[in-house]
């Protein structure tokens, strides 16, 4: 019942790490903000769009670590497994604050970045927050919390990569209750006799 149990909490565990890695890097691709550049007369106002891999380049960093990490869960064992699940919720809090400036318009961009791009240093830069893929990077950074706690707590206690063909030096133990092997008597003239009539009786020659 333990081994079931722990079984389906790895599971659990693996699914939200992949799954909030999967929602990382695909938020990280989509628009994040619109940016409208404002230049002077008689020069017309610019815009453009920013992704989330502009706005907030550690998100699509985070979903690659969130995919790897549901990898090494598996691989690793006790403290190892441990920092591993310390890692996912860090990565999972950088989401979390990083959507969550996306959502409420407080990403730090560059101005002189974008202002160099029309070549001009004095423009003025007005960015509105598009609130749908922040709001991905957030979930993706909640689930990515919760599996790292999950894996810190209880991560000692699940099972790891099989071993089944790890070879042991010893013998394998008989089963409680079985009877001992008895040791092979020497074969005597008698036994020998028989032999002979049983293969006669087969049809074979004793001879050969």
């Amino acid at each position: 019942m333990a081994e079931s149990s722990s079984r389906r909490e790895l599971t659990v565990a693996l699914l939200l790490c992949a799954l909030a890695g999967a929602l990382a890097l695909s938020s990280s691709s989509q628009p994040w903000a619109d940016v409208t550049v404002t230049r002077r007369a008689p020069l017309p106002p610019t815009s453009d769009v920013l992704t989330g891999g502009q706005a907030a380049p550690l998100v699509g960093a985070c979903g690659l670590l969130l995919l790897a990490a549901a990898v090494a869960v598996i691989a690793v064992r006790g403290v190892g497994r441990v920092l591993v699940g310390l890692l996912v919720a860090v990565a999972g809090g950088v989401l979390a604050w990083s959507g969550l400036r996306g959502v409420t318009g407080g990403l730090d961009l560059d101005v002189a970045d974008v202002t160099d791009a029309v070549g001009l240093g004095r423009a003025e830069v007005t960015t509105d927050p598009v609130a749908g893929w922040p709001v991905l990077a957030l979930v993706a950074g909640v689930l990515a919390v919760l599996a790292g706690l999950l894996v810190v707590l209880r991560g000692r206690r699940w099972p790891g990569m099989g071993r089944r063909y790890e070879r042991t030096g010893t013998a394998a133990a008989p089963a409680e209750g079985a009877r001992p092997a008895r040791p092979a008597r020497p074969e005597t003239d008698e036994d020998r006799h028989q032999a002979a009539w049983k293969a006669l009786d087969r049809g074979d020659d004793p001879t050969e």
